[in-house]
């Protein structure tokens, strides 16, 4: 038993460092449930938190390999989707979606009048999204408790196109949110602005909380004295990495003529693990996460994919050869299989940290979302998406083909899985069964 009790307020703070703690069995109560603030009379409040992460890959995908055959349970896995497999019971594909606002007449391309929609049910405007996007919504009923009241962050930096294809997040109509793409500064805002030297490497900021860290694991019990080093060290761990990232990768640049080449996989780990590092110390609810622009033109080094841009991947226009036959779709396949991966690492970073009687996951929901079903055809229609997480009892472990919009899973998740109470959001007039009580 801890020999103390903690709210989950409790920060190790000096100055302008402040690290929020992890969940501690300190925290909860025999059966799990958070104590209340006010300590001294014992109370317990409800259940941890939950909180809701939206995921967007640009381009679309390549449905052969993207989108399972059969329904239920027993659906089989894709090449695509293979990387979810150590966490099939923790995921729901979802398919069959519609986006109708996408289709009204208006400016822009396919991928602007997409995107606007997918993130706001409204047109695109000429300059930006039509109205606020879903986890604005969200944020706007549930994040006002939290240090952030949402985190948008992003990966890949290359700065192509217009506001709509650089951004997710909408507080308004034009009113752009932008992605934090340089995890040097996520790590500040999350953790304190540095002086100078942590810039210079020279320190720790772990050193600025040393002495009361010290004091608060006297006074733990013996399994949170290890939850709580290993959470040190974990914050320490990220230090060292995006300390020991190059030069070029601590601002944005222009990208090099052709399309973007750095090193996205390590990036993108680095930003997952800041983002959850936030959820697990409830420092926010909300939170968007942005792996690839839309109509993007990044190349995959890692992949071994460099002779054309991943827009250019997506279209058979020449641009990039073969992708009429059956090497640019097994190429598409590997770009996608890759968006997966870097969301299966996310998903399995929530599910490994525990919290009350369960993990971290249980009481998440992530919304994984693309612009467009098939990419080279610009399908806004059947489009695909994945729910993963617990919160609100999800139903989990299984593939539905819905009928029904985009907007109709955004309501249904927001009122059904995060409690959000929200009335409307555009295109949505139904609520989806079978998203909740598997």
């Amino acid at each position: 038993m801890p020999s103390i009790k903690l709210s989950r307020r409790h920060l190790l703070k000096r100055a302008a460092v402040a690290i929020a703690l992890p969940p501690l069995d300190a925290m909860f109560n025999a059966q799990g449930t958070l104590y209340a603030a006010d300590l001294k009379r014992g109370q317990a409040v409800a259940r941890p938190e939950t909180r809701f992460v939206l995921w967007f890959n640009g381009n679309g995908i390549t449905e052969r390999y993207w989108m399972p055959a059969g329904t239920g349970r027993d659906f089989e896995l894709t090449p695509c989707l293979a990387p979810l497999a150590p966490y099939r019971n923790d995921i729901h594909v979802i398919t069959g979606l519609d986006n109708p606002a996408a289709r009204l007449p208006g400016p822009g391309n396919d991928h602007h009048r997409s995107m606007s929609a997918l993130m706001t049910g409204t047109s695109f405007s000429g300059h930006g999204a039509g109205g606020v996007s879903i986890d604005q919504l969200i944020a706007a009923k549930i994040g006002g408790d939290s240090r952030f009241r949402s985190l948008q962050v992003g990966v890949s930096q290359e700065s192509f196109g217009e506001s709509i294809q650089r951004n997710m997040s909408w507080a308004g109509r034009d009113r752009a949110l932008p992605p934090e793409m340089i995890p040097h500064k996520l790590f500040d805002r999350i953790f304190g602005k540095r002086d100078e030297g942590w810039i210079n490497r020279k320190r720790s900021i772990l050193d600025a909380v040393l002495e009361d860290s010290a004091a608060l694991q006297s006074s733990l019990g013996h399994k949170d004295q290890v939850r709580l080093d290993e959470h040190l060290s974990s914050i320490r761990d990220l230090e060292r990495a995006i300390t020991t990232l190059p030069p070029e990768y601590s601002r944005v640049q222009e990208p090099e003529e052709g399309g973007d080449m750095k090193d996205w996989p390590r990036i993108a780990k680095l930003q997952s693990d800041l983002v959850a590092h936030a959820l697990i110390t409830n420092q926010t609810r909300v939170a968007s996460y942005m792996l690839t622009k839309c109509q993007g033109l990044s190349r995959f080094p890692w992949l071994g994919y460099t002779a054309a841009r991943h827009h250019d991947y997506t279209h058979a226009d020449g641009k990039a050869p073969g992708f009429d036959g059956p090497d640019g779709q097994r190429t598409m396949r590997d770009i996608c299989r890759w968006h997966i991966e870097e969301f299966a690492y996310f998903v399995a970073k929530l599910k490994s940290t525990p919290e009350g009687d369960g993990t971290l996951l249980d009481h998440c929901c992530l919304l994984f979302v693309h612009e467009h079903a098939e990419a080279n055809s610009h399908k806004n229609n059947g489009l695909a998406a994945i729910v993963a997480g617990h919160a609100g009892d999800l139903a989990m472990g299984t593939h539905s083909k819905m009928t029904g919009t985009v907007g109709d899973l955004y309501l249904t998740l927001a009122n059904d899985a995060m409690g959000a109470g929200l009335d409307h959001f555009p295109t949505a007039g139904k609520k989806l069964s079978g998203i909740t009580g598997a």
